[in-house]
């Protein structure tokens, strides 16, 4: 029987590349908790997730595509030093935000630092991976009406804003 939406989804995992990398993994005391059909993890992984039953284990193999998606070498520009504030830290491997045109924020990586101009990079860092999910279902609740008009999982002691 699938999960469905509005449930809180505790489970552990392991990510990993495929060349077998491991990029992050839960801690076995501190697993990750989600609230399902509300777009907080990707869509094909809580696909996936979504089928098991409580005890469970499964790997979950994610083309780039249905992960972050491709790299795209557009979400790669030149922009003057001058755009930063002064005084900012310019350093390749940084991360920043901006807003887009419509004024949602969207973050960046830092990629080179030139004598004029920073060479930026908006693709996720995960983007053009597959991605390789070993997961452990824990637990599934009724979602609290208080988690769903805030949208997120409150702790075991109540209400935890990150």
């Amino acid at each position: 029987m699938a999960i469905g939406a509005n449930k809180v989804v505790t489970l552990n995992y392991k990510l990993s590349d495929d060349q077998g990398n491991i990029i992050q993994t839960t801690n076995k005391n501190e697993p990750f908790v989600y609230l399902s059909g509300n777009n907080q993890i990707l869509p094909k992984l809580e696909e996936a997730v979504s089928g098991m039953l409580i005890g469970g284990k499964k790997n979950i193999e994610l083309n780039s595509s249905d992960a972050y998606g491709d790299y795209d070498e557009k979400a790669v520009q030149q922009v003057k030093k001058e755009e930063f504030p002064e005084g900012a830290n310019l350093e390749a491997g940084m991360e920043y935000m901006a807003h887009s045109p419509d004024g949602k924020p969207i973050a960046f990586v830092i990629r080179e630092v030139h004598d004029e101009e920073v060479t930026i990079d908006f693709n996720h860092p995960l983007a053009g991976k597959n991605l390789n999910f070993d997961v452990e279902l824990i637990d599934v609740r009724d979602a609290t009406k208080e988690e769903l008009e805030h949208g997120h999982v409150h702790g075991p002691d109540g209400h935890h804003h990150h």
